[in-house]
Order: C-alpha cells, then structure tokens, then sequence
C-alpha cells in the first residue's frame, strides 16, 4: 500500500502521515496524486530541456516518453526519431 518513507523519517512522523493522508476524501487524494504526477512530469522535461537545449517541442516530447514509458513505447508512439538513435 504505502512505501516506506526515506529513513529520515522518525516513525511517528511517518504514522502522522499516512493517518492524515487516509483521513483525507478519495477525490482530495486523487487531485494531489494529479498534481504530484503534474510536477514530476513539469521537473522531469526540464531537466530534457536543460541537457538537451536546442531540442524542440517534438524532441522534449520523444525523449520524455523514453524517460518514462521506456524505449519500446518511444519508438511505437514517435517512429524512428532522431533522439531514439
């Protein structure tokens, strides 16, 4: 269900969590869950944009793909792009 937290994490701030986190109604969790995902998406093409300066929207767009679905999907989504090679 719920992954261990980073040994950081003392346990009863850890416990606090995950009781607020159930506390909370579906559709709250799943808006935040959303917006989590929005936001490891949003980091993840800068970081595309920052090693790969000059590539275009398609290219940020392939390379993302490959970073998160894995070459195989890259290349059936986008053919044989140049970023793909």
């Amino acid at each position: 269900m719920f992954q261990v937290m980073e040994q950081d994490t003392h346990p009863r701030q850890q416990a606090r969590y995950i009781e607020l986190l159930r506390a909370q109604p579906p559709a709250d969790r799943l808006l935040k869950a959303g917006a989590l995902t929005e936001a490891v998406r949003y980091l993840a093409e800068a970081g595309i944009r920052e090693r790969y300066p000059q590539a275009d929207e398609t290219e940020v767009r392939v390379r993302l793909a490959e970073r998160i679905y894995g070459r195989a999907v890259a290349l059936r989504l986008f053919g044989p792009h140049p970023a793909l090679t």
